[in-house]
């Protein structure tokens, strides 16, 4: 029998750490999030919980690759790769047949398009703005005083459709004050939050020209109200699972696997 061969994916994003372990590049058998980033002791964490849970070593792992904002910053990776390229290629392996793949990270959004193989095409990317991304869901949390995890159960309870209309963040929580001033239904500001950021994120898309089947990932993936919304905005049915915010590590992971055949190649023909 074929000894078992593990391979390890880290995305160091700007405001969070994502690990995975793969075995034998078909199967994900750890997985970590650490809520903490680049320049931070989340990386760090992040490979120690997914090892642990693994029940492997650091010695274990025959290739490491590191994507995200951080990645040039962890000494403990063999390759670093783009995020971009790690996304196609977590996507596509999750979702096969996946055009268009629409990523909310920490600081930024992208809307990449790939081919039916799933190589990157194009991408366009918002990162001049934290409208539309997690920066920003956590800025109107922190107004609202609420949880964002509990951001979809409450927008779904809305009862009146009112607009965050400002595309600049500064400006968008004080048009959230205001609505507090008046006494306007938590529920519906939340859900008309949903809608800015859908459209913010919609409109990157459609410059894109979204296709068919759509895939969202990252962080903000995870708020299935802002799923709704933005699938409104597009007028397409969203993909997501639980590894929407693991994507570009399971793409590094991946790669790490594509390392390893490359290395044997190489070795072969010099033999």
């Amino acid at each position: 029998m074929n000894k078992a061969r593990y391979t390890l994916g880290i995305d160091i994003g700007s405001t969070a750490s994502k690990c995975i372990i793969m075995k034998d590049r078909i199967e994900i058998i750890a997985k970590a999030i650490i809520a903490v980033g680049a320049g931070t002791t989340g990386p760090f964490r992040a490979l120690g919980e997914a090892l642990k849970q693994a029940g492997l070593t650091k010695d274990d792992i025959e290739c490491t690759v590191a994507t995200g904002y951080g990645r040039n910053t962890f000494a403990d990776a063999d390759e670093q790769m783009s995020e971009l390229s790690c996304h196609a290629k977590g996507a596509a392996f999750m979702f096969p047949g996946v055009r268009t793949i629409i990523d909310i990270g920490g600081q930024d959004a992208k809307v990449l398009s790939v081919s039916p193989a799933g190589k990157l095409i194009n991408f366009l990317m918002n990162d001049k703005c934290a409208a539309g991304t997690g920066r920003f869901m956590e800025v109107m949390a922190r107004v609202l005083d609420e949880d964002i995890s509990s951001f979809a159960e409450m927008s779904e309870k809305s009862a009146q459709k009112i607009d965050i209309s400002s595309t600049c963040t500064v400006f968008a929580e004080t048009e959230v004050i205001s609505y507090l001033a008046k006494a306007v239904p938590v529920e519906d500001i939340i859900a008309g939050i949903h809608r800015s950021v859908a459209s913010r994120v919609g409109n990157l898309a459609k410059r894109a020209n979204v296709q068919s089947p759509v895939v969202i990932t990252g962080g903000v993936a995870k708020n299935a109200g802002i799923v709704k919304a933005l699938g409104a905005e597009i007028n397409a049915i969203i993909h997501c699972n639980e590894y929407c915010q693991l994507n570009g590590a399971i793409g590094a992971a991946l790669y790490a696997y594509d390392i390893l055949l490359e290395e044997e190649n190489e070795d072969g023909q010099e033999d």
